[in-house]
């Protein structure tokens, strides 16, 4: 049985590099033999303010239960994103904020301070643009972006291994660096299956 993949677009510019490599990404993984589905978080209607916070549930708009439902049908979730000031483009976090909630994807015990961590059995891979090298991402800064969705949030519900790979320093690349990284994602893609 081939492997479910579903490729999170987290940024909302269509002319970005990360679009290019959402196609890489895809184009290996179609290689490999895997199922493919997407979510491009700029293209779908909803409020990212989660309103009440936890206190009080808010329904969510049809695109966001399509959403879920490609989340609890992937296996493997590849998230595509560019890191802004250290995190999430908003409408990522927005996403995340709206979908990732208790009942859903985790649940408190009672009287506990542990939790159910109701994703597991799924693994992720998160792809992320920068402008400035991984390596000082990491060292500098501490990877804030990566802590906060690999740990905070993917490993928190339960999916895990999370692999990351960090694609950049963006702004000053060349055409032909850029192909190259083309090359590489589309080889994950081969190989995340």
């Amino acid at each position: 049985m081939s492997k479910k993949i579903l490729i999170i677009n987290g940024h909302p510019n269509k002319d970005s590099f990360n679009f290019g490599l959402v196609d890489a990404y895809k184009k290996g993984a179609i290689q490999s033999g895997a199922t493919i589905d997407e979510i491009t978080i700029g293209d779908l209607e909803f409020d990212p303010n989660l309103q009440y916070g936890y206190q009080k549930r808010v329904e969510h708009e049809p695109d966001l239960v399509k959403s879920w439902d490609k989340i609890q049908w992937a296996d493997h979730l590849v998230w595509v994103h560019p890191v802004w000031w250290g995190g999430l483009p908003a409408i990522t976090k927005g996403f995340i904020d709206r979908l990732f909630v208790p009942g859903l994807a985790y649940n408190y015990r009672e009287n506990s301070v542990w939790w159910d961590k109701l994703l597991k059995g799924k693994t992720a891979h998160i792809i992320t643009t920068l402008d400035q090298p991984g390596w000082y991402y990491r060292l500098a800064y501490g990877r804030p972006s990566v802590n906060q969705l690999k740990k905070s949030t993917l490993k928190f519900c339960g999916i895990e291994p999370v692999k990351v790979t960090y694609v950049g320093i963006i702004k000053s690349s060349t055409t032909l660096q850029r192909e190259k990284w083309l090359k590489k994602v589309e080889g994950l893609g081969l190989r995340d299956k």
